[in-house]
């Protein structure tokens, strides 16, 4: 499975943008896909995952400022984030996970860049 994320920038406090993700490869079994992010001297982190069955998890300092969608037909993810912090600053890297393997595998974009300027 390959993973291709596109959407990064450097915008303002305050600003938005929107990450997009696309799977090709043997997605067959992907039952999860989502959003981590990691910044500078910091481990990485889960922002947003979305089932096939559309349950969805956010981490809790999205505080409603992303929404993760998915549209399985294009084997994409996607994540809109308004009202963005410059503590939001960091490389999100796109994830998808086969729960059929044993055990279950999961796939990494090579990332994209947020900077998000005070």
């Amino acid at each position: 499975v390959q993973l291709q994320a596109s959407g990064g920038g450097s915008v303002q406090a305050g600003g938005s943008l929107s990450l997009s993700c696309v799977a090709s490869g043997k997605t067959f079994g992907i039952n999860v896909m989502g959003w981590y992010r990691q910044a500078p001297g910091r481990q990485r982190e889960l922002v947003a995952t979305t089932t096939n069955e559309g349950v969805t998890d956010y981490a809790d300092f999205v505080a409603d400022r992303m929404r993760i969608s998915r549209d399985r037909v294009a084997n994409s993810v996607y994540l809109r984030m308004d009202n963005l912090k410059p503590e939001d600053t960091a490389v999100y890297f796109c994830n998808a996970r086969n729960v059929l393997s044993a055990p279950p595998t999961d796939y990494w974009g090579s990332g994209t860049q947020v900077t998000v300027s005070s």
